[in-house]
């Protein structure tokens, strides 16, 4: 059993209400080589979730967005392919202009919102829950994300 991990990531939307995913490196030294993903990553220290996925986000997207236009989405425990045990705290933050973008890790992969069950194949399994619990609630979320 590997060493249990947190993590923090973000579902982001841009500006024309597009999803903005990273396709991960298809490197086989890494989780889901390949597949489509959220920005994030693990927490570092005593960071908190939110911290994390500010810090993580800014180093995988090279644009700095504040602590306060992130809006926590859901939580889940899962155990990854090599067996680790990882918390992982999801968040969602709206508005982020795509072309002033410079993707550090993987590759930016945008998706309509009306493409997104075309792409859900290829998700990662945190990507995958995650856009489940945003569509399941999607109106909700949008609500509480236009009030930051």
């Amino acid at each position: 059993m590997g060493i249990p991990c947190e993590t923090s990531c973000a579902i982001l939307i841009d500006s024309f209400d597009r999803f903005l995913f990273q396709r991960r490196d298809n490197n086989p030294g890494i989780l889901y080589p390949g597949m489509i993903g959220l920005f994030g990553g693990h927490c570092e220290g005593n960071e908190t979730f939110l911290e994390c996925v500010v810090r993580e986000v800014q180093e995988e997207i090279s644009y700095f967005l504040p602590p306060e236009r992130f809006v926590h989405l859901t939580n889940v425990n899962e155990i990854d392919p090599r067996g680790a045990t990882t918390h992982v705290e999801i968040f969602i933050a709206s508005n982020v202009p795509a072309d002033r973008l410079v993707i550090t890790e993987g590759s930016l992969f945008t998706v309509k919102p009306q493409d997104v069950a075309t792409v859900e194949p290829k998700f990662s399994p945190t990507a995958r829950f995650a856009m489940k619990v945003f569509l399941n609630d999607q109106q909700s979320v949008l609500r509480r994300l236009r009030l930051v």
